[in-house]
């Protein structure tokens, strides 16, 4: 990348951000540290700019019951224009980050440009599919709600299709499940669909023999939830089996073509429906990239969060990656690290004003959790392990207390119960957006009117 934009194409500067004389923080990223950074900022003497593609927060370790129609979507996405309302030094923009010209304190997007008196980038990473185009083309990522509803909608639709197969081999095809990945959103994802195969599913589709159904997961490594115990994982994998899926670990699938699942040592599986959740990677940042890139695209960071080589540009969360102690590949690639990072960024940027030293970040491990099914989770707190009913039951609240907003939290609170004691999620709904064609003459006069313009 030899050229900026701006030296080539005209840009416009991103309308109605005021020119007023406060330092300009700009936070790229509307996920966990990106919010929690622009929460602590506001109401500061600094001016907040905070960009992102989606006009909400997601809520991501719930997708998978989203994709599972345990929630609605509104449920774990909440308004980011909502959030700062009452916040006049705060601005949201929804647009797309194109490049960072660090030489001139300048960031262009797809709104326009904007200068910067300190940049901060929380982009989080999104799947990696290690080069792998037939697995990317035909597999279904888990990183986003949008991603989370088509899981839904693939689910739904493929079991309509078994309906209409008289050949069980055939029906078997686009009722079995695939997951890919034994972290925490493949134990997740996979406790909950078998769940729906014993309790929901058979319910919906009596015609069909739910024998033919098999929920597989599949782990590259020799563990379930790397990140967590021995015994977490061993546990996990006891409760999974419990629950019916067909676990294999030391299992790396080599290549999907959109029925045929084959694994690196030929074996192979039938299933229309295969989720991807076995690694994720940084997107390239053009202008940062390019130097201070290291693992799987994560940017290097000093103990201050900045980006090694650049004075007043940071890295937050999955996208940061900083070694301290134990952590000598980097801190985990989860939510409670970002949040952290945003905490003590935020504190810096308080000191900054005050004309007081930063402090260094150093990571406090608070533990890690994941729930398998209903009763069954496993949680690593710091001097204390649990599994099954009160690992369960402190999963479920810790999470309820971390999503955004009073009615949001009463409304998971809602469908939780109900689910609990009817095991009968109520929003089986296939939705498919329609793609409107330019066919109809109100269509060709709007078509029209804008070429005018």
């Amino acid at each position: 990348m030899a050229n900026f934009l701006n030296s080539n194409t005209k840009m416009d500067t991103i309308k109605h951000i005021p020119e007023n004389g406060k330092t300009r923080v700009v936070i790229i990223g509307g996920g966990f540290a990106g919010l929690k950074l622009a929460r602590q900022l506001a109401n500061t003497k600094y001016q907040v700019v905070l960009i992102d593609r989606n006009n909400f927060h997601q809520f991501q370790p719930l997708f998978y019951q989203v994709a599972t129609s345990g929630l609605e979507p509104s449920s774990i996405s909440f308004p980011l224009r909502k959030i700062f309302q009452k916040k006049s030094n705060v601005h949201f923009r929804m647009a797309d980050l194109l490049e960072v010209n660090s030489k001139e304190n300048e960031i262009y997007t797809s709104l326009g440009k904007l200068k910067y008196d300190y940049l901060v980038l929380a982009t989080g990473v999104s799947t990696n599919y290690f080069g792998n185009k037939n697995i990317e083309e035909f597999s279904i990522p888990m990183k986003s709600v949008s991603e989370a509803i088509f899981l839904r909608n693939s689910i739904l639709r493929n079991y309509e299709k078994a309906l209409n197969e008289s050949d069980p081999e055939k029906a078997a095809n686009y009722m079995n499940i695939v997951l890919v990945g034994g972290g925490p959103t493949g134990v997740e994802l996979a406790g909950a669909l078998a769940e729906m195969k014993s309790e929901i599913l058979p319910k919906d589709y009596p015609e069909l023999d739910f024998s033919l159904m098999n929920v597989y997961l599949f782990e590259a490594s020799d563990k379930l939830l790397n990140g967590m115990s021995e015994k977490a994982s061993a546990k996990a994998k006891k409760f999974l089996e419990k629950l019916g899926v067909i676990v294999r670990t030391n299992a790396r699938v080599a290549d999907y073509d959109g029925l045929t699942i084959r694994l690196d040592d030929d074996e192979e599986f039938k299933s229309y429906t295969m989720v991807w959740a076995a690694g994720v990677a940084a997107r390239p940042i053009k202008g940062i990239s390019e130097n201070a890139s290291v693992r799987a695209g994560r940017l290097q960071v000093d103990q201050y969060n900045k980006i090694v080589g650049l004075d007043n540009v940071f890295a937050m969360g999955d996208l940061a990656y900083q070694t301290e102690g134990k952590f000598e590949n980097g801190h985990p690639q989860v939510a409670q690290v970002g949040l952290q990072q945003a905490g003590n960024l935020a504190k810096n940027f308080k000191r900054l004003l005050q004309n007081k030293e930063i402090k260094a970040f150093h990571y406090t491990d608070r533990g890690s959790m994941a729930t398998i099914g209903k009763n069954l989770a496993v949680a690593d707190l710091p001097g204390m392990k649990m599994q099954g009913f009160f690992a369960w039951v402190l999963w479920l609240f810790v999470h309820l207390m971390a999503i955004v907003g009073v009615k949001n939290r009463f409304f998971i609170l809602i469908n939780w119960v109900w689910n609990y004691f009817t095991s009968d999620q109520s929003l089986r709904v296939l939705i498919r957006p329609k793609k409107r064609s330019f066919t109809d003459k109100a269509s060709l006069k709007v078509k029209a009117d804008n070429a005018i313009v």
